[in-house]
This record gives structure tokens, sequence and C-alpha cells, in this order.
């Protein structure tokens, strides 16, 4: 019974470090799919708790960042879905309704939130491309994450880029 303790608290302590290692990546993947801070917070727990009943099939074959992208993004993609459904049985406030004082947000952090309101507008599996690009994954680590070919992350890539370029263009006229 002793032995199992320390094991368990071994692998716990084990699980700690990777989450506080990787912290960034969870909270970025959280970000690109929700808005509202409190629906980001529930995304981060349930990819933490997703990440730990997914522990004992960690496949030392690939990175640790690998497996933890494609946990975080499948959990965000499951959890995107179910809100669309909930958006579309609900009305929920716009952007242009919420005041804010833009004179306390710097322009490289407004670029930024700008930058985040076009990755929201995306398909789901172009949020994650985009998000991954920004994170600056290879193609091959991109194509490996999302399970498709590099050539189809060069070519979505390509397209999402000139997309969020225009979007930038037309904003800034």
């Amino acid at each position: 019974m002793e032995k199992s303790f320390l094991k368990e608290t071994e692998t716990n302590h084990a699980f700690l470090k990777i989450i506080e290692a990787n912290k960034g990546i969870i909270y970025k993947v959280s970000r690109a799919y929700c808005k509202n801070e409190e629906d980001r917070k529930d995304l981060m727990q349930e990819i933490i708790i997703q990440l730990w009943s997914s522990l004992a099939k960690y496949n030392s074959q690939y990175q640790l960042s690998t497996w933890i992208y494609r946990i975080a993004l499948n959990v965000s993609i499951t959890m995107y879905r179910k809100n669309i459904t909930r958006q579309n049985k609900t009305s929920q406030l716009t952007d242009s309704i919420i005041y804010f004082d833009e004179n306390l947000v710097t322009e490289k952090e407004n670029e930024i939130t700008l930058l985040y309101q076009f990755i929201h507008q995306l398909k789901v599996l172009d949020k994650a491309l985009m998000l991954l690009y920004l994170e600056q994954k290879s193609y091959k680590e991109i194509a490996e994450i999302l399970d498709i070919t590099e050539t189809n992350v060069a070519t979505k890539l390509g397209r999402i880029k000139q997309n969020i370029k225009q979007q930038f263009l037309a904003h800034n006229k």
C-alpha cells in the first residue's frame, strides 16, 4: 500500500511539472477557442483533466508538446462544437456593445486582440493551424499534431495568412 502511494505521489508531482512547463500551450489554445475569460478557464480545466486521464497512454515516441497540443486542440474543438449548439439557442452580446477605454490598451496589445478576433472567426481546423503557426511550430510538427500532410499545412496556412492580412488592411482603412 505504501509503495503505491509513493508511486502515485511521484506521478502527481511529475504531472504538475508537465503542466507548469507547458501551461503556455494550454493558455494559448484556450485563448484561441474562447473569447470569454470564464469559458477559457473552463476549457483550460477540461484540457488538464483530459491530459491527466491520458497520461498513462502517452507515447514517448512523440514530443511531449506535440501530445499536449493534440489533446488540447481535440478538447477545444469538442468544446467549441458544443458551444456552437448552445450559441444557436441563445443570444450573446457583441464586442461592440461592451465599452472599454482604448487609451488603456497599447498598440501592440490592440493588434494582438485584433489578431485573436480574426482567429476566432476562422473555421475550427484553421484556428488550430494558425495557433500552431504562431507558436512557430514547423510544418512537419503541425502536420503531425493535426494529422494532415505538410503540403496541406502549407496550402491552408498560406490562405489563412492572406485572409488575415486582408482583414488587417480592411480594418486599418
